[in-house]
């Protein structure tokens, strides 16, 4: 962004334009997407548009962030575990929010996946890292575990299992499949039990 909303007015005003960006950019695409449209369908000018979003690129950008944001807070409520939930619990709330914050608008992520330039590499390395350490949190609370070398790659596996099952589900348009839930549950919760009762190990053993 140009420069940061300061005033109530001002702030209302962007989330205007970002809400008509997410509309339009969902249904029209990235080649189609134009600021003209997105300021005529938020009631701003152009001019006004463009104090705050440079060109279509900054605005996609904002869609994007909003969108890595809800996953990361899906994350934080799956990896803040009480003591009294069970595993099953725990997971069916780590899948819910996961697949909530993919579901909001499947076009939309579709494209913000496969069409959308990345602006900056920097800014997603900051999200990539908070991304593993509230995956490492996840599989901290679902383990007995205390090795935290094990941990962290755990959570890169697991993240990488449930972001390809989640993605691919949003490309087809399956997200709302119960069935396709409750096999991510499934696998989410057979490989957090798995990590309780074996070790690394334990599978070197027993390769051939």
């Amino acid at each position: 962004m140009r420069k940061v909303p300061r005033q109530q007015r001002s702030r209302a005003m962007v989330d205007a334009i970002v809400e008509a960006a997410t509309r339009i950019l969902g249904r029209r695409g990235w080649a189609a997407f134009t600021t003209n449209e997105v300021a005529q369908a938020a009631g701003v000018s152009v001019g006004s548009l463009y104090q705050y979003f440079p060109n279509k690129l900054a605005l996609a950008e904002a869609i994007r962030q909003r969108h890595l944001q809800a996953v990361l807070a899906a994350l934080s409520n799956a990896g803040d575990w009480s003591g009294s939930e069970t595993l099953d619990l725990r997971v069916i709330r780590l899948i819910d929010g996961v697949v909530a914050a993919h579901s909001v608008d499947h076009a939309l992520h579709r494209v913000l996946l496969d069409e959308v330039p990345l602006v900056s590499r920097e800014n997603q390395d900051e999200f990539e890292s908070e991304y593993q350490r509230r995956y490492r949190s996840v599989v901290a609370g679902g383990s007995a575990s205390r090795d935290a070398s094990q941990d962290e790659v755990a959570g890169r596996v697991l993240a990488a299992a449930v972001e390809g099952v989640v993605h691919t589900a949003a490309r087809q348009g399956d997200l709302g499949s119960v069935a396709l839930k409750n096999e991510l549950c499934r696998l989410v919760r057979g490989y957090l039990r798995d990590r309780g009762t074996c070790r690394a190990s334990d599978c070197e053993r027993s390769r051939p």
